[in-house]
């Protein structure tokens, strides 16, 4: 322990954060479809390039990608029963009082405003796409994975809807990139 401290590089822990989700079978193309149906019914021209730019914008947000490395790791350590008891049984069996794993995914929401808050209850109550998928696996524990791909869906939704808005309202491309730098802090 001895060691001096260095901060862990941030291309580091994004490109662990991906990795990640990637390991456990979710892709940026699976989070991607999900926002593209949320909000789809508000831009008929929206794209599904311009969903998958969403999620991977969201992705460069250390917030996110901590949240990712904290659940994920959580997740495979109830999978080798490394976990003590009872967190072992709670998180293995993803306890409905348990709400740790909504809290987490939840933290990493806030910074999308109240949309992306409301649209992440949304999801987690729905389950759409790879959520669904998550969620009924029974070959792993997605206890908190499930619901941080609810966050980080609901974070590239709200990040879209604010932009469409944006370009509707013929904000210029300089204010919208202000706009996006300020939202990557953090």
């Amino acid at each position: 322990m001895g060691k001096e401290n260095q901060p862990v590089k941030g291309d580091v822990v994004e490109k662990a954060a991906r990795d990640r989700l990637e390991n456990r079978g979710v892709t940026v193309e699976d989070i991607g479809h999900i926002v593209y149906a949320l909000q789809h019914p508000y831009a008929e021209d929206l794209t599904i390039s311009e969903c998958i730019d969403s999620v991977d914008a969201v992705l460069m947000k250390r917030e996110i990608q901590h949240a990712i490395l904290v659940g994920v790791e959580l997740d495979c350590l109830a999978e080798k029963q490394q976990l003590s008891a009872p967190l072992q049984a709670l998180v293995e069996s993803d306890e409905g009082l348990f709400g740790v794993d909504e809290t987490i995914a939840l933290g990493s929401v806030f910074g999308f405003g109240s949309i992306a808050v409301t649209t992440f209850g949304y999801l987690d109550k729905e389950k759409t796409g790879v959520i669904r998928d998550l969620d009924r696996a029974s070959d792993r524990v997605n206890t908190f994975l499930d619901d941080l791909v609810c966050s980080i869906a609901a974070n590239a939704s709200a990040r879209l809807a604010h932009r469409i808005r944006d370009k509707q309202e013929g904000k210029a491309k300089k204010e919208m990139k202000i706009r996006e730098d300020e939202e990557l802090i953090g």
